[in-house]
């Protein structure tokens, strides 16, 4: 170009240190062959940098000049004015750093500007360019979520998350800090950063600094007018601590000044040399890559020798990997701590390592910790006995002493707490939220991590199973160690402790060592399935909230359980004698043989369905049609539910109170419905019937702890509002927007009932019908819902499709866009297979109802999912937490006094939780309650 910046140039700066730390962690740690020099991030590096320009070069933001910005030494000017400037941030991991240099050659092998100067932050230089940029008339991207960097954002200056593929405006900004971006240093200074070691105020967080600094309009307006604060220990803080807040602003604050060795005019656009660059990528010996950059620069690919000894790990874009065997004879038994040394020492090295707990018990909350098993290359794998009992060696219960061979369990978690809570450590677990919840009971906070069976799920959802036996069988070819060959069956099984310590060494082990080799194989996968945006804001992050929630609980009152089983005893005797009278003789109403008899034999109703034992079909599609004709079958059909709230809810529950805790707490299942939507085990508590009235009393048991309330805020129709969304009914959307009666409003649309003449029937038949279309539901179906003839019900669809033909196209199309790619999507990007799309008889209808339902219930389900991960962030500071997930309903206890406070906040994330990711053009809307128990706040 040649010419000097100015109006209508457009800069681009990529934050370098972001870049290489992502690079580093999302990547498996990778060796170059030749030599083991450890390259892994430097291949990351590469390969983002490719996609960034690839992704740039014909767009309409392509940029006319840019740099990628770095950090020189740790010691800045900041150091000069808080020697605890960042003092407790981490040792840069040892096979990072050489790597370091490596990605500023592939910067400049690219022929981009490479800059970086001594004594300042990345963010200095950063700011400094955007302002001059600014100044200029120019625009500015800044490639980076760096939440200091928000600062800048405005005027022709915008932030890009490259990682979500996000813009950040102003917009973004505020919704992230509460305030535009030129009060983000005013926020941030009181706030503090406990990741940089900036002291801030201290109890004060990101929501309560926002409020102040919208009230006062600035950090200096407020510390001089502190004494006008309403709130004693507040207004104590901001006086007391006003030289460590303005310290804090000084040091959060971007220099706009930094003194620059180079012009605007150095960053100008240029393109690669392709020796330069295939010459640098022949020496990092990326073949892939190489390969890919080759084609698009018209080149010929660089010939590099094949180096790679026998089982080195695969480089960066190899074909599978030549790992050894599974061989559970050949892993380790740690008997001492000079062993343990070694295996963190490996760790360390190695930045990553799959790990996996034994206990004695799948209920995290009681179960003890047996042992622990590390794996950190395909075949290296040990397992650490920490509890297995003396009896183990020989007689299973002669004894409980511990057996030999073991180590001291405080010893064994003081010298991997380090490596467990390290950032620069990858964490691979299979279902890590169990064992995340094991160590959390030991005071270690497992992260980063990554989890297999997520993966899995965000990549297979609908083809099979995502448990570590049925995932090593299909991906690895192996048939992992039963445990019941360890624990035995039945009455005679017994718990992990009790296990040979060798024979726990070569199943735990083998988990470890499974884990990590399914690591490696779905990794790259999430990419090329283009599901990593799915894994990485819906999954993982969900994980440790679902493990925080389930450590919470909720409190149950036995003694309401109690007399409600108590009472629903009663009224179950009542119902039999009334059902014995209507027989005309005694008989077990809990039988379906016996009721079968009477029904069908002695009463000579219509329907009798023998199955292949020769009694009678009597489940509840049969008992319902035949409720419209006789009232015996309705009363079975009340006392099957008694029945059932007694044995599944008051009776069970009782079962199921922690008795440290006095709490319930369940466990959630991520992956347990194709959709996404979570389910809940032992107990589940998203069951609780809500139409009876004796189901909904069972929402009594659930209180909260004195002084507390239980607060519910639940989604409004939001399948319904989705649906509105996704086939692009005007109508719906409309009476959405304008806060409709959405049942009112069908009804109106499909009866031609003036909205004022709507009766309660007419109401409830168009809401059957709302729901059931979301659901597929038939003509017969619906008949059985209303308790009408079925041409009727028939009727009803029909005029339904013909008042909305929006919903019938969306339909079509989605069943048609499932059996040409074998799946749909969520909003959100959830893929959700449907390999029964094209079967044929009964399995055809539902699979076809299931793919049309799955984009509707399953971006419902992302949507809560979203709001969950961001409502910890939210409410922090808050005398609340988070229990439960219910559908479309999250259940929270707090302080009375704060409960509208949390109602607020928490329907405010709920609202927003599609943003910014996805404009939904319909309005979400949150009801909410509170109350002494669920009952009350639902």
């Amino acid at each position: 170009m040649g010419n000097s910046f100015g109006k209508g140039c457009h800069l681009h700066l990529i934050d370098g240190s972001a870049f290489i730390f992502r690079a580093y962690h999302a990547l498996p740690p990778l060796t170059r062959k030749s030599d083991g020099l450890p390259i892994g991030a430097v291949s990351g590096f590469c390969n983002m940098l490719q996609r960034y320009i690839d992704g740039n070069s014909a767009s309409a933001d392509a940029p006319t000049h840019i740099a990628v910005i770095f950090d020189k030494g740790s010691h800045t000017f900041r150091n000069d004015l808080y020697d605890l400037y960042k003092a407790n941030r981490e040792a840069m991991p040892e096979d990072l750093r050489p790597q370091i240099p490596l990605t500023r050659r592939a910067t400049e092998a690219f022929n981009i500007a490479c800059k970086e100067i001594e004594g300042y932050e990345a963010d200095d230089i950063i700011a400094t360019l955007a302002c001059q940029a600014r100044d200029l008339g120019g625009r500015v991207t800044i490639i980076s979520s760096d939440k200091d960097l928000m600062q800048l954002v405005g005027d022709g200056v915008e932030m890009f998350d490259a990682m979500k593929n996000r813009r950040i405006d102003s917009e973004g900004v505020e919704e992230k800090f509460g305030v535009g971006p030129d009060r983000v240093v005013d926020v941030q200074a009181l706030a503090g950063d406990s990741v940089d070691n900036v002291p801030g105020a201290p109890g004060i967080g990101i929501k309560t600094a926002a409020l102040l600094i919208n009230e006062f309009g600035s950090l200096e307006e407020l510390l001089d007018r502190a004494e006008e604060i309403p709130q004693p220990k507040r207004r104590q803080t901001l006086i007391e601590h006003r030289a460590q807040i303005e310290l804090s602003k000084k040091l959060v604050q971007l220099d706009c000044e930094t003194p620059l060795d180079f012009t605007l005019d150095d960053l100008e656009l240029r393109d690669p040399d392709p020796d330069t660059l295939l010459a640098f990528l022949a020496e990092m010996e990326f073949r892939t890559l190489s390969k890919r950059i080759a084609d698009s620069l018209g080149a010929e690919p660089p010939v590099i020798p094949d180096t790679n000894p026998a089982g080195a790990n695969p480089t960066e874009g190899d074909a599978a990997p030549d790992w050894p065997a599974i061989d559970p004879d050949s892993y380790e038994h740690v008997r001492d701590m000079e062993a343990l040394e070694a295996w963190i020492a490996h760790i360390q090295a190695r930045g990553l390592v799959a790990v996996d707990t034994e206990t004695t018990s799948l209920n995290e909350m009681q179960a003890a910790l047996v042992g622990i098993s590390l794996a950190v290359d395909p075949g290296q794998a040990c397992y650490i006995p920490l509890r297995h009992t003396e009896g183990a060696s020989g007689d299973l219960f002669s004894s409980d002493a511990l057996a030999e061979g073991q180590l001291d369990l405080d010893a064994v978690l003081g010298a991997l707490k380090p490596v467990l809570e390290d950032d620069a450590i990858l964490k691979i677990g299979q279902n890590m939220k169990y064992d995340a919840k094991i160590f959390a009971r030991h005071g270690i906070r497992v992260a980063p991590f990554d989890d297999t069976m997520l993966m899995s799920y965000a990549l297979n959802a609908g083809i099979h199973g995502h448990g570590m036996d049925t995932l090593s069988e299909r991906y690895l070819s192996h048939q992992p160690i039963p445990i019941k060959d360890l624990l035995g069956t039945g009455k005679s099984a017994v718990t992990f402790d009790r296990v040979p310590i060798a024979d726990a060494v070569k199943y735990a082990a083998e988990d470890a060592d499974i884990t990590l080799r399914l690591w490696h194989v779905f990794k790259p996968q999430l990419h090329r399935e283009k599901v990593t945006t799915v894994y990485e804001t819906l999954e993982r992050p969900l994980s440790p909230v679902l493990a925080q929630m389930e450590r919470n609980g909720i409190k149950v009152d036995r003694e309401t359980l109690s007399r409600m089983s108590g009472k629903f005893a009663q009224k179950m005797a009542q119902l039999e004698e009334e059902i014995h009278e209507l027989a005309g003789r005694k008989f077990n109403v809990g039988s379906p043989k016996q009721l079968g008899e009477i029904l069908f034999d002695e009463m000579g109703l219509d329907g009798g369905k023998r199955g292949k034992t020769g009694a009678y079909a009597t489940g509840a599609d049969v008992l319902e049609d035949l409720a419209t004709e006789h009232d015996l079958p309705a009363r079975v059909l009340d006392w099957r539910a008694l029945s059932k709230l007694k044995s599944t809810y008051t009776d069970a529950l009782q079962d199921h109170i922690d008795p440290d805790t006095g709490r319930v707490h369940t466990s959630y299942v991520q992956t347990g419905a194709t959709t996404g939507r979570l389910a809940s085990t032992d107990p589940n508590l998203q069951n609780i019937p809500v139409r009876s009235e004796e189901g909904r009393r069972i929402r009594e048991a659930f209180v909260a702890e004195p002084g507390n309330f239980l607060v519910s805020l639940d989604y409004s129709q939001i399948e319904l509002r989705i649906l509105a969304h996704i086939a692009d009914i005007d109508a719906l959307r409309q009476a959405f927007r304008d806060g409709q009666d959405i049942h009112a409003m069908t009804a109106s649309e499909m009866f031609d009932v003036p909205l004022d003449e709507m009766t309660p029937e007419i109401r409830r038949q168009a809401k059957a019908i709302n729901f059931g279309v979301i659901y597929g539901i038939s003509g017969f179906g619906l008949a059985r819902n209303l308790r009408i003839p079925r041409g009727e019900a028939q009727g009803f669809i029909d005029r339904y499709f013909e008042r909305f033909p929006g919903i019938k196209t969306y339909m079509d199309k989605t069943v048609d866009f499932a059996k040409e790619h074998g799946f749909v999507q969520t909003l959100f990007g959830r893929k959700i297979h449907t390999p029964e799309i094209s079967a044929k008889g009964p399995r055809a209808g539902f699979a076809r109802r299931a793919a049309i339902n799955a984009p509707i219930q399953g971006t419902a389900a992302d949507i809560i999912r979203r709001a969950m991960i961001r409502m910890p962030a939210a409410i922090e500071g808050m005398p609340a937490k988070m229990l439960l997930q219910v559908h479309d309903e999250l259940i929270f206890e707090v302080e009375a006094g704060a409960a509208d406070a949390l109602i607020a906040t928490a329907r405010e994330v709920m609202e927003a939780a599609a943003d910014p990711a996805v404009k939904i053009d319909v309005p979400l809307v949150v009801d909410a309650g509170q109350g002494a128990n669920w009952a009350e706040a639902h």
